[in-house]
């Protein structure tokens, strides 16, 4: 018992100082890139997403407070599934605030159904590139086949950041034809042209060599599975930082998630109300596979919580105690592919 306690413990440290190191990682590479990019542009357009940025705090990565919600206690079960997917829609909609389409398409990677798949979709055709990039990794979180189509049109985007993480979801879902894009990150600083893999070439961007850049791109896929509740990626590490979420709390959730039964279904429960709000909406995901009346009900009063994230990962836990199907598992989604 003493050993396995001590395991317990070690596992949780090493998470901590996992994150704690990303954390340090995405201070450097957000500079860096930020620096890069900048440099690459033309100085008429970085005036002017300074200005977007300068009039739109939450698109910089800012996440806000938002007005008090009333909840009907008397809502039906069919009115309180249509307000969690108008408070999906609306987030993922949202043009004045990039940041909260971010976190929106991280909670519609918690589902797989015809109306989350059209928002993340519509996403992978946005202008944003953060928001192109953000829909591909929540398209590898769902691993929704339907958006296959869509994920390849993203292998021929203008920009690399986009073209590789299409490439890798792929990948992951058991589609190799991004495999040329991926060989040019691995040749690295290398000037080597397309190569043609399983029948596809795509355009290879003098990015994909570019030393910040591949760190830039590292660290993104780096932080996919930490596309927890607020947001992907840099932004979701710098919301973190700033909002002094108890990372070991959350690990810890992540883990006890994984056995269901009815001791753990209560401290979930119990965690819904946390003073933290990266500990509220780990239970809120944690407990969407809890199909009961009483689980559902203990997850809609956070369609009012003060924070976004927490609201939108509530209103994707709600859908999936209702219902609404989560992601395949890795093996079953190639092997519906396999099988086409």
């Amino acid at each position: 018992m003493n050993a396995t306690a001590s395991r317990a413990r070690t596992n949780l440290f090493n998470g901590k100082q996992i994150w704690l190191l990303l954390l340090a990682l995405a201070s450097v590479v957000s500079a860096a890139a930020r620096a890069q990019s900048g440099a690459a542009k033309p100085a008429s357009t970085a005036a002017q997403e300074q200005s977007a940025a300068a009039n739109n705090p939450a698109a910089a990565g800012n996440e806000e407070e938002v007005p008090a919600v009333t909840l009907s206690p008397t809502a039906t079960r069919q009115q309180r599934t249509e307000q969690a997917w108008k408070i999906l829609t609306d987030a993922a909609t949202d043009m004045k605030h990039t940041q909260t389409r971010l976190q929106a398409l991280t909670a519609l990677g918690l589902l797989r159904s015809p109306r989350s798949a059209k928002l993340v979709a519509d996403a992978m055709a946005d202008p944003g590139l953060d928001v192109r990039a953000a829909a591909a990794l929540a398209a590898g979180l769902n691993r929704d086949r339907t958006l296959e189509p869509n994920l390849l049109s993203l292998l021929d985007d203008k920009e690399p950041q986009v073209a590789f993480t299409a490439a890798m979801t792929l990948s992951k879902m058991g589609d190799r034809s991004g495999d040329d894009i991926l060989v040019a990150v691995v040749d690295g600083e290398r000037s080597a042209g397309p190569t043609m893999m399983h029948g596809a070439e795509h355009k290879i961007d003098n990015d994909l060599h570019n030393p910040e850049m591949l760190a830039w791109m590292g660290a993104m896929q780096g932080a996919e599975m930490f596309m927890g509740p607020f947001g992907y990626g840099i932004a979701a590490f710098e919301f973190m930082h700033q909002s002094g979420g108890d990372l070991a709390r959350v690990s810890a959730i992540e883990q006890i998630s994984k056995e269901m039964t009815e001791p753990v279904h209560k401290k979930l429960l119990a965690a819904l109300g946390d003073k933290d709000a990266a500990v509220r909406a780990a239970a809120a995901e944690a407990l969407a596979d809890y199909h009961d009346n009483a689980t559902s009900a203990a997850i809609y009063p956070l369609f009012a919580d003060k924070k976004v994230p927490v609201r939108l990962i509530a209103a994707a836990a709600y859908l999936r105690t209702t219902g609404v199907p989560g992601p395949l598992p890795v093996v079953a989604a190639r092997a519906v592919r396999a099988g086409r």
